[in-house]
């Protein structure tokens, strides 16, 4: 039963930030929205903020745990910028960028939520580097690439682009098709010959020393 009224209130929690805003979501709302007493937020994580901690880790583990499965069939880059598209407009349709965005705005005077938030996150990056260290490897680009740092660029741009699409509806469009395009120019490049690819290796050392 304890675990029950976890799960309701990690639940109620998410389901108040994408209603009413973390401006809103209060022990009352949450255990409205859970379907408990109010005296059970406090009794289960402490506080409204360590409840709000938990259920953005909680959140980024059931989004993640969703998308694993087509994570780990993804073999070239332009397929994961293809999937990084479809889990935007499933995300938002599903009301997770609210959350994002809510979540992201708390954080910013809120450390507990920032750490939570920052840790969510992470659970997206490992799962992003895992696939571009297997697709990259390799190629030309694989060998001069960071792939932890490029999966936090990647990661940084989704995030960015879920937020940036609610002011500019076609400038997010426009920038998705951007990606895609770079994800097609590395693709490009891994199918040059012998002599092209040490020629694009032979540029890159250069200007990776220069």
């Amino acid at each position: 039963m304890s675990q029950e009224t976890r799960h309701k209130l990690l639940e109620g929690a998410l389901r108040t930030l994408t209603e009413q805003g973390i401006a809103k979501t209060s022990a009352r709302a949450v255990a409205a929205s859970a379907g408990v007493n109010q005296a059970l937020v406090f009794y289960h994580f402490g506080s409204v903020d360590a409840l709000l901690a938990a259920a953005c880790r909680y959140g980024a583990e059931q989004r993640v745990a969703r998308y694993r499965a087509r994570l780990d069939r993804v073999s070239t880059l332009v397929e994961l910028l293809t999937l990084g598209r479809e889990v935007h407009r499933e995300e938002r349709e599903g009301g997770n960028v609210a959350v994002l965005g809510q979540l992201l705005a708390g954080a910013q005077t809120q450390p507990r939520l920032a750490l939570a938030t920052a840790a969510g996150l992470e659970l997206w990056i490992n799962e992003v580097e895992k696939v571009l260290v297997r697709v990259l490897k390799g190629t030309p680009i694989g060998e001069f690439t960071d792939p932890a740092g490029l999966a936090r660029a990647v990661a940084a741009s989704f995030v960015g682009l879920e937020l940036y699409e609610g002011v500019d509806t076609d400038g997010a469009e426009r920038a998705l098709n951007a990606l895609e395009q770079l994800g097609m120019l590395a693709a490009a490049l891994d199918e040059l010959g012998p002599l092209g690819r040490r020629a694009v290796r032979h540029r890159l050392k250069r200007r990776s020393s220069g």
